[in-house]
């Protein structure tokens, strides 16, 4: 179903594919809706429960194309550092294949108190004032994981 990583010996594992993901700033998120382009978009999310989490608008290109094809695939690119005089570059990456679906109730709160306490963690309160008042004007979509590769070059 899925194809072997061709440079192995680069692969990572288990707690550092956990460390890129727990660090990373964003993911971009891939999609693919009924025109058959694939469609990818920066988001802000978090990694708990083995799941990614990310919140969005009640509408738009990327809750369209998940309502119609819930297949994505999830990127998050780690550190980096270009080595010019080697014409290469130090990376770490991880790739998310999963299922998309909106959540609700509990489980929507928790994954945007999680997402406030990742991006603004000084501001608890107020984080938690925003999701009260804007909770219904926000979808969160989670990412059930069926396959996850890391790769790094350190």
């Amino acid at each position: 179903m899925f194809k072997e990583m061709r440079k192995s010996q680069r692969e990572i594992f288990g707690e550092d594919i956990k460390l890129i993901l727990e660090n990373g700033e964003y993911g971009v998120l891939a999609t693919s809706g009924e025109n058959g382009y694939p469609y990818a978009t920066p988001v802000s999310y978090v990694y708990i429960n083995n799941a990614i989490y990310f919140h969005c608008a009640v509408e738009g290109n990327k809750l369209e194309n998940i309502r119609y094809n819930n297949k994505v695939s999830f990127c998050v690119v780690g550190k980096t550092q270009v080595l010019p005089e080697q014409f290469s570059t130090e990376y770490e990456s991880v790739i998310i294949f999963g299922h998309a679906s909106e959540t609700s109730g509990d489980e929507k709160k928790d994954a945007l108190i999680a997402i406030a306490d990742k991006y603004s963690p000084d501001f608890k309160k107020e984080g938690l004032a925003y999701i009260d008042r804007a909770i219904n004007k926000t979808c969160v979509v989670k990412i059930e994981i069926d396959k996850i590769t890391g790769k790094a070059r350190r």
